[in-house]
């Protein structure tokens, strides 16, 4: 997301060179999905570059490639030296313990494929926090399904990722972008309960910003109860066209504040236009 280009020149400077940007995108935020490695793993020397970039405190969190989720669906010689999962690792190893790792996994993957989803977890190397997002409708759906998943992640000390798209189709779409999310985004019942100390959650708004706010109330209560708790989430906000998913990630951010006034605050962000003495 570092690399939006509706943010360029509006809220993030611009040009930058590619070594820069991730710097400037982290004045606004501390945490980042990498949706991209799920189609391509990037080099080992790119990676160098966002942990050079990146401060001590700031959190990726890295989906894993296409070919290991929903090609081959964690299959057992995955762990073998040269396949997509080993690329993986060492590529994102120069991250180390900002990164957490994203196990998406497609909407066929269902409670048949727990074992293999169980196997997969104790192979993978210790050292980072994983997550896992299920999209099969037994999950949510069955009472006996949803026990047996929760079970698995607390065991493996795995999150369950929540992918809340409640606002999104609460009415019909206006824009362009909330038609397309409409035809992509899963429509699935909201999930609120944390399994580790380190909850995500991924929330889809609306292109309206006050539908938005006033959709993430829940989670703004929520999360500020997970601190109370002594849990460290991480919140990622988008609208359909994320042309303000920047700012309003800020927003999301001010209102746990206003619940929870001893969390830190977000560095002030880098500035668009360069100072000047007029």
């Amino acid at each position: 997301m570092w690399t939006y280009a509706s943010w360029n020149g509006r809220l993030l400077p611009h040009p930058l060179p590619p070594r820069e940007r991730l710097r400037a995108y982290a004045t606004h935020c501390n945490a980042v999905e990498g949706n991209t490695t799920f189609y391509a793993t990037p080099s080992r020397a790119t990676v160098e570059t966002w942990a050079a970039q990146a401060p001590d405190d700031f959190r990726f969190l890295l989906k894993l490639p296409k070919p290991v989720t929903h090609e081959r669906r964690l299959a057992a010689d995955l762990f073998s030296t040269g396949s997509p999962l080993h690329v993986f690792f060492t590529a994102i190893e120069p991250l180390g313990r900002k990164a957490a790792l994203w196990i998406q996994l497609p909407a066929s993957f269902g409670p048949g494929d727990l074992p293999t989803l169980a196997a997969f977890l104790g192979r993978v190397p210790k050292g980072y926090r994983y997550a896992v997002e299920v999209r099969h409708p037994a999950f949510f759906e069955d009472p006996v399904a949803e026990q047996r998943l929760e079970k698995l992640l607390t065991e493996a000390d795995v999150e369950w990722v929540p992918f809340d798209t409640q606002v999104l189709y609460a009415t019909p779409p206006v824009t362009d972008a909330e038609r397309e999310a409409w035809s992509k985004k899963p429509r699935l019942p909201r999930r609120t309960r944390a399994l580790t100390r380190f909850p995500i959650v991924r929330y889809i708004g609306r292109d309206d910003a006050d539908q938005t706010v006033e959709g993430w109330q829940p989670w703004a209560d929520i999360t500020a109860d997970w601190l109370r708790e002594g849990r460290s989430p991480t919140v990622f906000i988008h609208t359909p066209d994320n042309d303000d998913a920047l700012v309003l990630a800020r927003r999301f951010h001010d209102d746990v504040r206003r619940r929870v006034p001893e969390v830190e605050p977000l560095p002030e962000p880098m500035p668009v236009e360069p100072p000047t003495l007029f």
